[in-house]
């Protein structure tokens, strides 16, 4: 198989470990990356506070791409390079229609931090520490673009209440899956992981075909799909191993950096990796 140019993966499911950290195997193979001149860059749902402790797999770079294409951020720095954002007015529009929903409460993340109603559950999930601006009030007094609107339903199950969601914002906003549960995450309309790729992609003279992504959750299907290769984990959501052009093993037995090893020393990468069906 043609060695990429650059690689791109998503975080969480994917090249982290079921803790939600970087292992030390898989560190060491992402840097090797580096060294045989091949580009990396890290695709994920997160927000820009929750990559600064992975600084150190960025690369020269530096940068990350959050909140699915929203954020272009630099972790080494801690500076928000470019934002692709949620007006403020039609991000109001969406809470008050959403609030039609029953159960429903709602969070912000936005380019200095993330600020939530008082009734949205508060807390952050495994492996990430807690850091980060947090701001807890009405969200009437949030007046930056929004990179991602965030909503949870106490009363709904996950599936009923992201359709519901779907059929209220319609066109107006993106609404995408990126973690298990009932989190609705609703971001700029064609803002996609896809999208951000293409453009850092582009500013580097690469071609999709040139490019190898690996992700697990239906956010990054776009992603996948666009890549010249795109990767599933083994433990990725049904979806995205119907769409993959090749599997590799779970993140929980550092699959992806088994697959990049097997390409870096070489081999054939079926000896990592078996060719999706």
């Amino acid at each position: 198989m043609k060695r990429p140019r650059l690689v791109a993966s998503d975080l969480d499911g994917t090249l982290l470990d079921g803790s939600g950290t970087i292992t030390e195997r898989t560190a060491r193979i992402w840097r090797r990356l580096w060294s045989d001149g091949i580009e990396t860059v890290i695709v994920t749902a997160r927000p820009p506070r929750w990559v600064d402790h992975l600084a150190g797999i960025t690369g020269d770079h530096g940068v990350v791409i959050c909140a699915n294409g929203a954020f272009v951020y630099d972790a080494a720095h801690q500076q928000i390079l470019e934002t692709h954002g949620l007006d403020p007015d039609l991000t109001s529009r969406l809470i008050a229609d959403l609030r039609e929903i029953e159960g429903t409460s709602f969070s912000v993340e936005l380019a200095d931090g993330f600020h939530r109603e008082p009734g949205y559950p508060a807390g952050t999930p495994e492996g990430v520490p807690e850091i980060g601006s947090e701001t807890v009030g009405p969200l009437e007094v949030v007046t930056d673009p929004v990179g991602k609107l965030l909503a949870q339903s106490s009363v709904l199950a996950p599936h009923e209440f992201r359709a519901r969601v779907r059929a209220v914002i319609g066109d107006r906003a993106l609404l995408s899956t990126s973690c298990a549960g009932g989190l609705a995450e609703i971001g700029p309309p064609q803002m996609t992981k896809a999208r951000a790729l293409a453009s850092w992609c582009g500013n580097l003279g690469i071609e999709a075909a040139d490019v190898w992504a690996f992700g697990d959750m239906p956010n990054d299907i776009p992603m996948l799909s666009w890549a010249g290769t795109g990767w599933a984990v083994a433990s990725a959501d049904p979806s995205v191993l119907a769409i993959a052009d090749r599997t590799c093993g779970p993140h929980t037995e550092d699959g992806v950096a088994l697959a990049l090893a097997a390409m870096l020393d070489g081999e054939e990468t079926r000896t990592a990796a078996s060719a999706a069906s």
